[in-house]
């Protein structure tokens, strides 16, 4: 589930503050990498959780009201499609969910208070509205509910996700991310897989997790090296001027490209171009590009570097 996306990003904030410290224990950093990672996979479960939540809270609304003192005949008749949903009934039972959510102590009790926010925001969607309209009462029709709740009203939700982000200091920049794996796993879901439904692997394989490791400990092994190509090459800009997170990200992309033969180089660049837009000047990405090109170009001229 963690793609090569996410641990760039994870891998990027960590070699920032690895130098911001001045720390030279890369063991530890390591550590925090992969518990970086680990908390990443942890808001996956806990917007899975967050569905199971939702339809609690409102099945207690909906009793609530039916005991409160002379309650009108729509609160003794209420609509219950969303109290009875399948799919997050089904999401609900799910062994994996459960067993994970239990060992790594994951739980919505604490934040009630957003668990009400995000239940509200969905009463009050063109989503919920048309949920409740539709003739077509199944299961399929259920999980799509979901799905374009995650996609049409989670999603992108500024007030959500600076509240998410408040959570956990783990959580910066993964949010977005996550609920694309979250809206993914939705459609895989099975009503006749039942409580056995299977969800995303932290890791697609173990060739993710060592790309993580290796990526992270390469680009500091070698980051004198790496800098000292990049130098070569900004002869006509003062070094200090250069914004620190551009020779990160410059000095990131050589690793890959050296040490990462499976990976296109065209793919590295594009990929740190991107994040150089997000994570640095608006200058940024084309003097990276330009940076990184004539990089290359050299590496290849001198047979250093042999793929494309």
């Amino acid at each position: 589930m963690i793609n090569r996306i996410l641990i760039r990003i994870k891998v990027l904030q960590l070699i920032y503050a690895y130098y911001q410290k001045g720390s030279n224990d890369m063991r530890l950093a390591e550590n925090e990498l992969m518990l970086s990672l680990r908390r990443s996979y942890d808001l996956y479960y806990y917007l899975l959780l967050l569905i199971v939540e939702v339809t609690f809270v409102q099945e207690q609304r909906i009793d609530a009201r039916k005991h409160k003192y002379r309650p009108t005949a729509e609160e003794l008749s209420p609509n219950m499609r969303l109290v009875n949903n399948r799919f997050a009934r089904q999401l609900g039972a799910n062994e994996v969910l459960n067993i994970y959510v239990k060992d790594h102590g994951i739980s919505w009790a604490n934040e009630r208070d957003f668990v009400k926010t995000t239940l509200d925001l969905i009463l009050a969607s063109d989503v919920y509205a048309g949920y409740l309209e539709n003739p077509d009462d199944s299961y399929e029709t259920d999980k799509e509910f979901w799905r374009a709740v995650f996609r049409k009203v989670i999603y992108g939700n500024e007030e959500l996700e600076n509240a998410l982000e408040d959570f956990s200091i783990y959580w910066n920049d993964d949010i977005g991310i996550i609920e694309t794996f979250v809206i993914k796993t939705i459609k895989r879901f099975e009503e006749s897989e039942g409580r056995w439904q299977k969800l995303l692997p932290m890791f697609k394989d173990d060739e993710d997790r060592k790309y993580a490791v290796n990526l992270f400990r390469q680009a500091l092994l070698h980051g004198d090296e790496y800098r000292e190509h990049i130098n070569r090459h900004i002869q006509n800009w003062e070094t200090e001027r250069i914004a620190n997170m551009d020779m990160i990200i410059m000095q990131m992309a050589l690793t890959e490209i050296m040490h990462f033969p499976d990976i296109p180089i065209n793919v590295t660049m594009n990929e740190y171009i991107d994040a150089a837009k997000y994570y640095s000047t608006p200058k940024s990405a084309p003097f990276i590009n330009g940076i990184l090109d004539a990089i290359v170009q050299d590496l290849k001229n001198e047979k250093i570097l042999l793929k494309d």
